[in-house]
């Protein structure tokens, strides 16, 4: 049986690269577990609490819109749904 070995930075971008609002939450979970043991100066830890935050917002968010521009505030009917805004938009 194979030693355990600590988690990496591929591990932690394994589980949140194909990350979604629906299951950011879900995601965030398990990111924290699998860097909970690590001390707080490990790379990889983090880099696992930036994607726990990054999740955190795209939790709240209905787009991971990493790329491209934003939705302008002026698009109509744009105030009637105040979740919808891209991951990178700050949290009010």
């Amino acid at each position: 049986m194979a030693e355990p070995r600590d988690p990496t930075i591929a591990d932690v971008q394994t589980l949140v690269c194909a990350a979604t609002p629906h299951f950011a939450f879900q995601i965030r979970a398990r990111v924290r577990d699998l860097v909970r043991d690590l001390g707080p100066e490990h790379p990889t830890r983090r880099f696992g609490e930036e994607q726990i935050a990054l999740l955190e917002r795209l939790g709240y968010a209905t787009s991971k819109a990493a790329e491209g521009p934003l939705e302008p505030a002026t698009r109509l009917g744009w105030e009637t749904i105040p979740s919808h805004r891209p991951v990178r938009a700050e949290r009010r």
